[in-house]
């Protein structure tokens, strides 16, 4: 007999959080800061400990999929409240619950001295609510709450500093540009809806086969499309949004302009990952249509390669692990174009841990170096903070893929995959993700050596910025480890981004943990068939992952990284001289926020004016609305004209009024002799 799952319990998960944020948030000055990350640290906690009960649930055979709460019906549509408990939910509960719980943790030594501390854990802790019910829910509707929540949760915590310009700026592109991608995302459910009648996910997903049958008449470019792959189109576009691929991927650097907690939360395992999660819940649609994955393996190849070049000339150490996700994001959506949905899903998992690591730990370093973020101004930060280096190190070994380490099972598996995907976008793919093994391994190991290792630059600071801080003799402060509110989370996000790939790489991708929740049509994509057959256990994947092609290049990656910058820094120097406009194009970020903010803002103004101008001001304000008025006007004055007030001109009107009504009804009698008497 399986274990049971509780709705009770269920509900407590997102529950927990959302009382939280709302006795942070509407009663942070009564509670105060430490009644403020009591409760909602309380809150998140107890949702950890239901999710990883519910997670040994699943794993006992326990399943949940039901009706929490019915909003309305309209026709045969039922909006509702509702939760679907499978293998990937759980998964997902239990990552996003540990790393907020860290991140939770962590922000009380971070924000210790924020005015704005109290409602800092109000928001992170609503952002873990909505990012357990986007994974928790079991229909559409509640999915794009989820979505739309998140997205605005984030703009809150990317502009929290209201009052700094750049904050503000940066909340604002990254909430637009996700109105674009959610634009996208919203037709995609429309059009599922409008062809599959219900907002349930397995209502929908049974009709899968029949939708896939159905033409989408499309006139503009000649020939009719499936429905089902312009509305998994359609969906992947929101996912680009969301999860920052190319080229809605522009809002994702700037967001860094937050306070770094959130940096780990929104970019390592909520926010970021809830296109990967989406597509994967979705995979019984998209596995009907390849001209969708096709579409899936070139966005996400390019995010992956051209974001980690964009990673290497980074000097903000925020900035470098920020293209670091968006290059990883990437990768995740390579693996679900090859139709590889749970090794998406899994390097989803192992990401968050060691990504959300090398983000707190990127917060302990600008802790100590008193709020300085420029990595040419650190060096041979090992002996000052010793647990940052050492869980740092652990990270960025996790990043690279080195065998045994968790990123190694998931980055490698995606890599085989790829290789192994039959779909014409597959070779281009596997290029870009391949060459990406060296980009990731350079830019992760340049920022280790610069900040841990090497010259101590932090005494004369050769790139003085507006955080740096003086005392009265002009001396500065020397660095120093973080508070164990801010080292504990780095420890304990350590611990998974070395073991969990090893312990769980069988069950997930091998075994039947995403058994109902997963579809793949093996026959037409047999990727992860392949990879099944090759594997023979997670040690003897990695003693061969030594030998492989990704390995040397890794290796590669952090021997040139420590040449360059450790050993002969004059030849960085050198390259960037000769390379200098490509330099330039890398530094402009591909010159997207220009095109952004000169071509397309530009348009999209121009249209607007058009509209406002032509539209509301020419024809509904001056025909429809003004031109009526004058018309009614124009019809009064020549009325008013006839209404004189004098008796002989009204007689006058009757008698002629009566002469014409007569001549009106005699008329068909006295046409005859009319017509004879003139000829006419």
């Amino acid at each position: 007999m399986s274990a049971q799952l509780s709705q009770n319990m269920l509900l407590a998960v997102p529950m927990a959080p959302l009382v939280g944020a709302v006795v942070a948030g509407l009663f942070g000055k009564q509670v105060g800061r430490k009644g403020a990350h009591t409760i909602t640290i309380l809150g998140v906690a107890i949702a950890l400990a239901i999710s990883v009960m519910t997670l040994f649930s699943v794993l006992d055979g326990a399943r949940f999929n039901q009706t929490i709460y019915e909003w309305m019906v309209l026709g045969g549509l039922k909006m509702e409240v509702g939760f679907l408990v499978d293998g990937l939910t759980a998964m997902m509960m239990v990552v996003v619950t540990f790393v907020s719980l860290m991140v939770h943790i962590y922000t009380i030594g971070y924000m210790e001295e924020d005015p704005g501390y109290q409602r800092f854990f109000a928001y992170i802790s609503l952002f873990t609510f909505s990012m357990l019910m986007l994974v928790m829910s079991n229909n559409m509707l509640q999915l794009f709450f989820g979505w739309e929540a998140v997205g605005l949760v984030s703009y809150l915590l990317i502009g929290f500093w209201y009052t700094k310009p750049t904050a503000i700026f940066a909340n604002m592109k990254a909430f637009l540009v996700n109105r674009v991608g959610d634009f996208g995302f919203i037709l995609g459910i429309g059009l599922l809806v409008a062809y599959g009648g219900s907002l349930n996910y397995t209502e929908t997903f049974a009709k899968a086969n029949e939708l896939a049958q159905i033409k989408f008449p499309a006139p503009l470019w000649g020939s009719d499309w499936m429905m089902l792959t312009v509305a998994c189109i359609c969906l992947f576009i929101g996912a680009m949004g969301k999860s920052a691929q190319f080229p809605l991927h522009v809002w994702l650097p700037d967001s860094m302009e937050g306070p770094t907690p959130i940096s780990a939360l929104i970019h390592a395992a909520t926010m970021v990952t809830a296109g990967i999660f989406m597509v994967s819940r979705m995979s019984p649609l998209f596995e009907l249509s390849d001209t969708a994955l096709n579409f899936i393996l070139v966005i996400g190849a390019i995010t992956a390669l051209f974001m980690g070049f964009l990673g290497i000339i980074q000097n903000d150490i925020k900035r470098v692990v920020a293209y670091s996700t968006l290059s990883q994001l990437g990768y995740m959506t390579v693996a679900l174009g090859a139709s590889a949905y749970s090794v998406a899903v899994f390097h989803l998992m192992t990401h968050a841990f060691f990504k959300a690591l090398l983000f707190l730990g990127a917060g302990s370093v600008i802790i100590g170096m008193h709020h300085d973020q420029d990595i040419r101004n650190m060096g041979g930060l090992r002996k000052y903070m010793p647990i940052t280096w050492i869980t740092s190190l652990l990270g960025s070994l996790a990043l690279i893929g080195t065998p045994f380490f968790s990123g190694f099972y998931s980055k490698d598996s995606i890599i085989e995959a790829v290789h192994a995907s039959h779909l014409p976008a597959a070779h281009f793919a596997y290029a870009a993700v391949i060459i990406g093994v060296f980009v990731t391994a350079f830019y992760s190991f340049r920022m280790y050596f610069l900040v841990f290792h090497g010259k101590e630059n932090f005494h004369h600071k050769p790139f003085p910025g507006e955080h740096d801080h003086h005392d009265d003799h002009g001396e500065h402060h020397e660095p120093h480890e973080s508070p164990w509110v801010v080292t504990a989370p780095l420890v304990l996000l350590a611990i998974p981004s070395v073991l969990v790939g090893f312990y769980t790489i069988e069950p997930m991708l091998f075994g039947d943990f995403f058994k109902d929740a997963i579809f793949i049509n093996h026959d037409v994509h047999h990727a992860l068939g392949e990879l099944k057959e090759e594997f023979h256990g997670a040690v003897a994947m990695a003693t061969h992952g030594v030998t492989t092609l990704p390995f040397w290049l890794a290796l590669g990656g952090v021997v040139t990284a420590y040449v360059f910058y450790m050993v002969a820094p004059q030849i960085p120097a050198a390259i960037a001289r000769v390379l200098a406009p490509v330099i330039k194009v890398l530094e402009n970020k591909y010159y997207m926020d220009w095109i952004n903010e000169n071509i397309l803002a530009a348009a999209a103004r121009a249209i607007g004016v058009g509209l406002w101008k032509g539209g509301d001001a020419g024809l509904i304000d001056g025909v429809i609305i003004n031109g009526s008025a004058k018309t009614v006007g124009g019809i009064a004055g020549l009325v008013r004209r006839v209404q004189t007030g004098h008796l002989y001109w009204y007689a006058l009107v009757m008698i002629l009024g009566v002469i014409g009504l007569m001549t009106w009804k005699l008329w068909p009698f006295i046409a005859p002799q009319f017509k004879a008497l003139t000829g006419l």
